[in-house]
This record gives C-alpha cells, structure tokens and sequence, in this order.
C-alpha cells in the first residue's frame, strides 16, 4: 500500500561549518519539534539540509535565528518495508514522465513501514500517480 501526500520541507544552505547540523537540531528539539526525514551533503564550501519535520512552522521560527531556511514542496510517501517497494514508486513516476530532482528515505529494518521524501518536476502530476 502507498499512502502519498504533499508536504512542505525546509531547505538550509550554509556555510560548510563543523556542528551546523548540531545546531539545527539543537533548536528543533529544544522546542519539542521532531525530524521526520532529513538528508545533507555538502556543494563546494555550502552544506545543504533538507528536513521535514512535525512542526514547520516553528521550526521555520527558530532556524531563522542562526539560518537563513526556506521552505519547498514535497511528496512524502508512506511505503510499506519490504523489497521493491522502491522501484515500485520510480517506475510509476517514469511512467507518468516525471523527472526526480532528490529523494531520500528512512527505514529501520524491524519496522512494516518507510518515509519516502521527494521533489520532481512535477509534484501534482506524481501525486496523482502515487495514489
């Protein structure tokens, strides 16, 4: 069973300093605010992190104070855990023609479900699809 939805990330770009990520999450949970999914990875002398979190909002509030956040569209999918699962979702998105900018997923291996978080060329058009 897929259970897709649009959802809203937030995207930091900063300077690649050691303890950012440190950072992130120490304002996020000294406000009760739990990550979801998160992915980073550096670009030349920029760390970029990308999180969706329980509480956008708030999270946008405290960020703002050290980082400069921004907000963008997602599909989050919720996928049962088990082999192929994965596949299942890209070829239905290459079906519809739809184009996968990033992805990333989080699965503990004693767990019947994953979070899949996307962004495409066409988020409406993927929705539909997933569902």
């Amino acid at each position: 069973m897929i259970k897709a939805s649009m959802g809203r990330e937030i995207v930091i770009k900063t300077l690649n300093d050691i303890g950012v990520i440190a950072e992130v999450t120490k304002c996020l949970s000294e406000r009760g605010i739990s990550i979801l999914a998160i992915s980073a990875w550096v670009e030349g002398p920029h760390g970029i992190i990308h999180l969706v979190t329980n509480d956008n909002l708030r999270a946008m509030d405290c960020l703002h104070s050290k980082f400069q956040p921004r907000e963008s569209a997602v599909i989050t999918v919720e996928v049962a855990h088990r082999p192929g699962m994965l596949r299942s979702i890209t070829e239905l998105l290459r079906e519809q023609g739809v184009d996968i900018h990033h992805l990333y997923a989080s699965a503990y291996p004693d767990q019947d479900k994953c979070l899949v978080v996307f962004s495409s060329s066409y988020n409406d058009r993927a929705l539909l699809a997933l569902r």
